[in-house]
């Protein structure tokens, strides 16, 4: 399929450069504590790492736990994200509102048998997690095997509407495009409207694994495509930066990339979320107005 034509769209790059330096030059005029926190909200705090235990990542929810007994003024980050295998950690240690997002279907590679990615995330739901983020399979689209591609991600659709459906819930899912191995603006697009066609809730920049993470870039490209899904659709796609994304000026740039192409609409954890592992302490010191280490 034509994505590029059914959707009327061509990226290009020196129109998003310039656009980008006016949404720079404006991030000034955008800054504000309430922007900050609101930034804060639509986090998904995140731990990945090769030695995360069950201790740890108890750990990080505890903070989160008591987060608002510090903080009463703050609002609670919209997730704590983790690998599959502790959503039912994060989900018996949780004492308050936020979700359990996890990465999954061999996250980061997804390379591996469908069998085993579908499998994944069904125990992974099963055992609590409201949202499911799953890497794009490069191996198909970047082999041109666009067909492929979207039916994995319908396949993990099936699976993750059948068992929330069995649980009475709804489950989120997020279609992570590693933007930096697409390469291209063109690539870029196709992608986020074959995910977005295949059933995703959301559309993320990258693993954080790679050499190249989010950029401002590729999330000019992606909302650009939310907005015009939305024109040809009606639907609201979420936009999720992640990777790469460590001060509170990162999150002001998207923030404002988002405001700017969808607007206010957008700007709220049910259609916005950060990949952060890093920025909370940033948004706190800037606000608070001094360093701030609690995550």
């Amino acid at each position: 399929m034509d994505y590029l034509k059914k959707y009327g769209y061509a990226p290009d790059r020196d129109e998003i450069g310039r656009a980008l330096e006016m949404i720079a030059a404006n991030m000034e005029n955008i800054s504000s504590e309430q922007v900050y926190k609101d930034c804060f909200s639509m986090m998904d705090l995140t731990t990945l790492k090769t030695d995360d235990t069950p201790a740890s990542v108890m750990k990080l929810v505890g903070k989160v736990n008591d987060f608002q007994n510090s903080y009463p003024e703050w609002p609670l980050p919209a997730s704590v994200c983790v690998f599959s295998n502790f959503a039912a950690t994060v989900k018996e240690s949780r004492n308050c509102d936020f979700n359990i997002t996890v990465v999954s279907a061999c996250f980061p590679s997804s390379q591996s048998f469908l069998e085993v990615k579908l499998k994944e995330v069904e125990m992974a739901v099963e055992q609590g997690a409201d949202e499911v983020d799953i890497v794009l399979a490069l191996n198909a689209f970047l082999a041109g095997d666009y067909e492929a591609a979207s039916e994995e991600i319908r396949q993990v659709r099936r699976v993750i509407d059948e068992v929330a459906g069995r649980q009475g819930r709804n489950v989120h899912l997020k279609v992570i495009l590693e933007t930096g191995l697409l390469k291209t603006p063109e690539n870029i697009a196709i992608a986020s409207f074959l995910a977005m066609e295949a059933g995703a809730d959301f559309i993320k920049t990258s693993t954080g694994k790679v050499d190249v993470n989010a950029t401002p870039l590729a999330a000019y490209i992606m909302c650009e495509c939310i907005a015009r899904y939305y024109d040809a659709t009606g639907k609201k796609i979420g936009f999720k930066p992640a990777g790469g994304i460590s001060s509170a000026a990162d999150a002001l740039c998207y923030y404002s990339i988002v405001s700017s192409l969808l607007g206010k609409e957008w700007l709220n954890k049910e259609l916005f979320r950060f990949g952060v592992s890093r920025v909370a302490n940033s948004l706190l010191s800037a606000v608070e107005q001094k360093t701030i280490t609690y995550f």
